[in-house]
C-alpha cells in the first residue's frame, strides 16, 4: 500500500468526533490519536497507576486495546467514516518489558481489501530500545450501502 501517496479518508478532527459519538470505552485508557494518514495511524496511551500490573509494568489487556484503536484509526484512515469496521481477529507478541509512562503505538496497513483490512502496529516506550510488542489484526468492513 502506498500510505503517503494518498489523502486519508477521515480528519483526526472527524474520527476524534466520531469516537465522542460512538466509542465512549476509548476514553477508559485515555488514547491519544496523534495523527492519521491513509492506511496508517499513530496513537498514543498516557500510561496511569490503572495500567499497571503486578511487576511495574503496563498490562498486557492494556497494550491490546491501545494496538486495537490503533489499527482502528489506519482503517477509518483508509475507508472514512465506517464506524460498524470491527476487530475479526487480534494476535500480539509481548517483546519487551515497558517502563512505567506512556505507550506509543504506530500502525500501517499491510493489506485493504473490499471486506478485509490488515493492519501492523508496533508499540515502544520510552527508555526501551526498539519495540516491546507487535500486533496484528484484521478488520471486516462492512459492505457499503450501494454494494448490498
Amino acid at each position: 500500500m502506498d500510505h503517503d501517496r494518498q489523502a486519508p479518508q477521515i480528519t483526526l478532527e472527524a474520527f476524534n468526533r466520531l469516537l465522542d459519538e460512538t466509542a465512549p470505552f476509548q476514553r477508559i485508557y485515555g488514547f491519544i490519536t496523534e495523527e492519521i494518514g491513509f492506511g496508517r495511524a499513530r496513537a498514543r496511551m498516557p500510561a496511569t497507576d490503572d495500567h499497571i500490573r503486578p511487576g511495574g509494568t503496563i498490562s498486557g489487556p492494556a497494550q491490546m486495546a491501545l494496538a486495537d484503536f490503533t489499527v482502528y484509526a489506519a482503517v477509518l484512515g483508509a475507508i472514512g467514516n465506517v464506524p460498524l469496521a470491527v476487530t475479526t481477529n487480534l494476535s500480539i507478541n509481548f517483546l519487551h518489558k515497558p517502563n512505567p509512562g506512556d505507550i506509543h503505538a504506530e500502525c500501517r496497513l499491510i493489506k485493504l481489501g473490499k471486506r478485509l483490512a490488515v493492519g501492523e502496529v508496533y508499540m515502544t516506550s520510552q527508555g526501551v530500545s526498539g519495540p516491546i510488542s507487535h500486533a496484528t489484526a484484521t478488520y471486516s468492513i462492512p459492505p457499503r450501502s450501494d454494494e448490498r
